[in-house]
């Protein structure tokens, strides 16, 4: 072997030692959920717009890899605000949220890994206060609470997505507030319910009265029918046929005494 030889195989060895020493610093692995962005020390920094997958991938050693979460989280805020008349109400919100897959380059370059702190926290307690701020404890406390949950959200996704970053749901978990206020609240609750109670017992027998009623005239119709079809000449007709069936009958003697009213027999017998 001559000592050129022995130079190239010298050489290829220390680069293929190189190599497995650098492995960890030439590649990286982006797991299930997440995306990466690439600071470029040498080619101009943060690359906004590529967005590494889930995956394997190859880079230069003395590039830095920045990988993010894209999957939903889920957070919880309690803060006390001030209602429309002026009273302290304390709150517990949980909101879910995650980074725009296609902005992480812009949300590292803008903002940073710490985001959540920076923006979503103080954009979510901003619009709470805010939205509460128009509404009496009691319309907070039980009808308006979807309506308040929903212009939060609105308020929030907004201002958000400006941010490269999604709000996924904001939800009151739980509304406390001052002792003789919600006891106040809870009896003008059960006060109205049991109003709302009583209305339907009114409708009810409302509508069981008219019931009657109209069961009533159609039978006072249905007998003013009968009585005009019934003619003397049908009665007397009616009289006859059970006159004749009377004189039938096996229980009783007929005895004709005479003629009654309308020129009906009378019929006198015993068992």
């Amino acid at each position: 072997m001559n000592q050129k030889t022995t130079v190239v195989i010298v050489v290829a060895f220390v680069a293929f030692l190189g190599v497995i020493l650098a492995w960890n610093s030439l590649t990286f692995t982006i797991e299930t959920g997440e995306r990466a962005v690439i600071f470029r020390k040498f080619q101009g920094g943060i690359d906004k717009d590529k967005v590494f997958p889930q995956g394997f991938h190859i880079k230069w050693p003395w590039d830095d890899v920045f990988v993010y979460d894209v999957k939903i989280s889920e957070a919880i805020s309690t803060m006390e605000v001030l209602s429309k008349n002026g009273l302290t109400i304390r709150t517990e919100l949980s909101y879910r949220y995650k980074p725009m897959e296609d902005g992480i380059g812009y949300l590292h370059n803008d903002i940073g890994p710490d985001y959540h702190q920076k923006i979503i926290i103080p954009e979510i307690r901003s619009a709470t206060r805010e939205v509460i701020g128009k509404y009496l404890p009691e319309e907070l406390y039980s009808s308006k609470r979807e309506d308040i949950q929903d212009e939060i959200y609105q308020r929030t996704a907004k201002s958000l997505s400006e941010k490269y970053l999604e709000l996924d749901a904001v939800l009151i978990r739980e509304v406390e507030l001052p002792a003789k206020l919600q006891a106040a609240i809870e009896r003008k609750l059960e006060q109205e319910q049991r109003s709302l109670e009583y209305e339907f017992k009114l409708q009810q027998a409302k509508k069981e009265a008219e019931r009657q009623r109209i069961e009533a005239e159609g039978k006072a119709k249905a007998n003013d029918i009968v009585s005009a079809s019934l003619t003397d000449k049908i009665l007397q007709e009616k009289g006859i046929d059970a006159t004749l069936k009377l004189s039938q009958s096996t229980n009783s003697k007929v005895i004709v005494v005479g003629s009654g009213k309308n020129g009906l027999p009378i019929i006198l017998g015993n068992q």
